[in-house]
């Protein structure tokens, strides 16, 4: 059955920020300027911007412009971007992002970003499925994609354990400073999304 004419597919968040997500180890919450030395500390690490579509911040200024671009985006609802909030001590040690909103095809794009001395944690298998939840179930969504870096294993091995497949490369899709990088692209579907046991 085909939805109503002008109705939404999906339904888009109101108010005038993001809701929280509880996860076991990680809570998603709206970023606010004063997470800005926290959001600078993970995006000017050149081992976390590796294979970023951007290169490593230089300055604190740069995070505090992050945080106002992504209040603009979800204003005017193309960008859905949580910070991942560690609960044990408050710290902000990453982001998670549903971009690319596209209502009418019920897809968004998946994203995410964490601090270098976290990794190998759990702590994003945790964030991603929280906000992959929401995207189905609550944005309803249909599908997720995700473009990485091919060299990036671990987000590789991440995505494919939540259930993501491999649909292609795209080559030479991003340059980023003095580097051209192909994309590898996965999607995920509503109808394959499990998510993981606690």
């Amino acid at each position: 059955m085909s939805d109503p004419p002008n109705k939404p597919a999906v339904t888009l968040v109101s108010g005038d920020r993001l809701p929280t997500l509880d996860a076991a180890r990680v809570r998603l919450r709206w970023l606010t300027l004063a997470d800005a030395s926290d959001v600078f500390e993970v995006f000017r690490d050149p081992d976390t911007m590796r294979y970023w579509s951007s290169l490593p911040m230089q300055r604190r200024e740069q995070a505090s412009a992050l945080i106002e671009q992504i209040h603009a985006c979800f204003a005017n609802q193309s960008l859905y971007q949580w910070g991942v909030e560690r609960r044990s001590d408050g710290r902000v040690i990453g982001t998670v992002t549903l971009a690319s909103l596209d209502v009418s095809n019920r897809r968004a794009d998946i994203g995410f970003a964490l601090a270098r001395d976290t990794w190998g944690s759990g702590y994003m298998s945790e964030a991603a499925s929280a906000v992959l939840s929401f995207g189905f179930d609550t944005l309803g969504l249909e599908r997720v994609e995700a473009d990485v870096d091919p060299r990036n294993a671990a987000s590789l091995v991440l995505l494919e354990r939540l259930g993501f497949v491999r649909e292609g490369l795209l080559r030479e899709r991003w340059r980023v400073g003095t580097e051209v990088a192909d994309s590898a692209m996965l999607g995920l579907l509503r109808r394959e999304w499990r998510p993981p046991a606690p």
